[in-house]
């Protein structure tokens, strides 16, 4: 290790290349897909990987409303919300969630696998989940990644 010295590699914001990658969440275990997700969106997959850069691609979920959950956690994991008015802790089922709005299930399990600075508040703005299989991104000609 004398006469060889070596560099760490950090991108700069000419160096990242982005495009857009299609997930199909049918039959798909939440945690798994969502942990795949937020890899892609973070670019933990790419060799230009760099901590502190949005260097991810951006992600488009289809078929939200069909991912799964094993065990009881349909019925049985809950999420909480709080209306910030005294005694207002409101607490919502998954499965109640997945009725009402099932793209929320899918972002707030993303979510809570990215970092919670800024630049994790900057990458959820490259995730679009939709609850049917028609999305709006077509003229981006997405790459589809099987899991």
């Amino acid at each position: 290790m004398d006469t060889l010295s070596f560099k760490t590699y950090s991108a700069k914001p000419s160096d990242i290349e982005k495009k857009w990658v299609l997930v199909d969440a049918e039959d798909q275990p939440l945690g798994r897909l969502s942990s795949v997700v937020a890899s892609i969106l973070r670019g933990k997959n790419k060799p230009t990987f760099t901590p502190h850069m949005d260097t991810g691609d951006n992600v488009i979920v289809i078929n939200a409303e069909k991912v799964k959950l094993t065990g009881k956690k349909m019925t049985d994991k809950t999420y909480f919300h709080h209306t910030f008015y005294p005694g207002g802790e409101r607490f919502t089922t998954a499965e109640d969630m997945l009725k009402k709005d099932p793209t929320s299930l899918v972002m707030k399990a993303v979510k809570g696998m990215l970092p919670k600075t800024k630049l994790g508040r900057q990458l959820l703005t490259n995730i679009r989940v939709y609850a049917g299989p028609v999305h709006n991104q077509a003229a981006q000609n997405p790459e589809i990644i099987e899991l």
